[in-house]
């Protein structure tokens, strides 16, 4: 039976409750302690936006967990997509210094000198991917035989309605055409996901919900304070738990549902071990993704009435428009207007919000 642990947490005890997180969800376990084991942070925006990225916490106490686990070979690796920066993102947010003090090296999933992309032909059928880059899936040449570990938040996601660990991974594998993927999203998510099982001698995650975001993520949302952490080395399961908390039921969500039905893991909360002291159960954060300006417009040529266009729309260069359209609505209209609001308030009133502020790692 798949296990997720989902404990309390606050910023006082937060490093030795991730400790204790990882070792509830037996990470010694899930991975393989001769293989280098790679730490796949979340950056959704690279401006620092609460609940939208990995937190310095969640990396840093990550970081202690795998190294008292006996998994002193570790590398965290970013990628990039066409509106963010994964630089801006990882100083921003305070992760380059976690790393730096740890001494963990930070590689580019889209720099040539850390990593080559090469055609990989998985074992498993494939639902989209071989259909959608039909001169073959090309991943990182890096990822094979390691360990991944993955550290995305609790929240909302516009063409998802929540992302975790399992659209973690799009970002890693699939290249900045990944967009191309986005009206079969589900799909892909499940497609990546066996294709980490055939690389990955083992996968684990920690998510951070300490700040959870509610509304059309993963960036433009409403961060909530929740204090919750979960793991587990069931991608699928801890993605269950996670919808369940924010009040969706997991198998309405069709990567959970057909993950689930494939056998990469379990999406019925009911076959799934939840240990710990948070009452899953019982727990509905009443969450709903809605969307914002562009989603409005992007669900218009990804799964609306415009669809038939999509391929005219992102294949060719008119995607560039798009890719504009989309950095200066979130860069430069909802963020001066609507985000910096939301940021100032959650460092001056939150205990979180406080705790970055002043965030050193070692410390």
């Amino acid at each position: 039976m798949s296990k997720v642990a989902v404990i309390k947490t606050t910023p006082d005890t937060i490093l030795d409750d991730v400790k204790r997180l990882m070792d509830m969800a037996d990470v010694s376990s899930a991975l393989d302690s001769s293989a280098t084991t790679i730490l796949k942070n979340n950056i959704s925006w690279h401006l620092m936006y609460p609940s939208a990225n990995t937190t310095p916490w969640q990396l840093e106490g990550t970081i202690q967990g795998l190294q008292k686990a006996g998994f002193d070979d570790l590398v965290c690796v970013e990628n990039e997509t066409v509106v963010t920066s994964a630089k801006k993102g990882e100083m921003y947010n305070k992760q380059r210094p976690v790393c730096e003090h740890y001494d963990v090296p930070i590689k580019y999933n889209f720099k040539p000198a850390d990593m080559k992309w090469t055609t990989y032909q998985p074992k498993a059928d494939m639902l989209v991917l071989d259909d959608i880059f039909p001169e073959g899936i090309r991943i990182p040449d890096y990822f094979h035989g390691k360990n991944v570990v993955h550290l995305p938040t609790v929240k909302c996601h516009i063409y998802t309605n929540m992302t975790g660990a399992m659209k973690n991974a799009f970002g890693g594998l699939l290249s900045n055409r990944r967009h191309y993927c986005h009206s079969k999203i589900h799909e892909t998510l499940v497609d990546l996901l066996a294709i980490q099982k055939e690389i990955h001698p083992g996968i684990f995650t920690v998510m951070d919900g300490t700040t959870a975001g509610n509304g059309p993520g993963p960036r433009t949302m409403i961060p909530l304070r929740k204090d919750v952490l979960l793991a587990s080395d069931d991608c699928v399961a801890i993605d269950a738990v996670s919808a369940s908390l924010m009040g969706f039921e997991p198998m309405d969500h069709k990567f959970i549902r057909l993950a689930h039905e494939r056998g990469l893991g379990t999406g019925r909360l009911d076959e799934i071990e939840i240990i710990g002291d948070f009452d899953v159960k019982n727990t509905d954060w009443q969450f709903s993704t809605g969307d914002n300006a562009a989603s409005s417009v992007g669900k218009l040529f990804w799964f609306g009435p415009m669809k038939w266009l999509q391929r005219l729309m992102f294949h060719t260069p008119i995607v560039y428009m798009f890719i504009f359209a989309s950095a200066v609505y979130h860069d430069k209209i909802w963020y001066p207007k609507e985000g910096k609001k939301v940021v100032k308030d959650w460092l001056e009133n939150s205990e979180w919000g406080k705790m970055f502020q002043d965030y050193e790692p070692g410390k």
